[in-house]
């Protein structure tokens, strides 16, 4: 059997794995699923460590990088980024 690779990229609204969900992204290599990306309306897990605990394997954060002078309350990408992955 070969193993294929599931990715879930969670937005989140702080840094902390326990802050709630803002956007995600999902993928399925698997191809159980058709798209292969999410869109449904609410989100798979409303936190990151629930995810960890139903099995996804974190494998990247964003670096945390300070605004800009100026720009502290302005609106750009969402940058607590967490990507997880699991293989089936």
């Amino acid at each position: 059997m070969t193993l294929r690779q599931q990715v879930l990229v969670l937005y989140l609204s702080t840094s902390a794995l326990d802050s709630p969900v803002v956007g995600w992204s999902r993928y399925d290599g698997t191809g159980a699923t058709r798209p292969t990306t999410g869109d449904s309306d609410e989100p798979p897990y409303s936190d990151g460590l629930e995810a960890l605990k139903d099995g996804w394997r974190l494998f990247q954060v964003s670096p945390l990088l300070p605004p800009q002078a100026g720009a502290e309350y302005g609106t750009s990408f969402l940058k607590h980024e967490f990507f997880f992955e699991k293989l089936s």
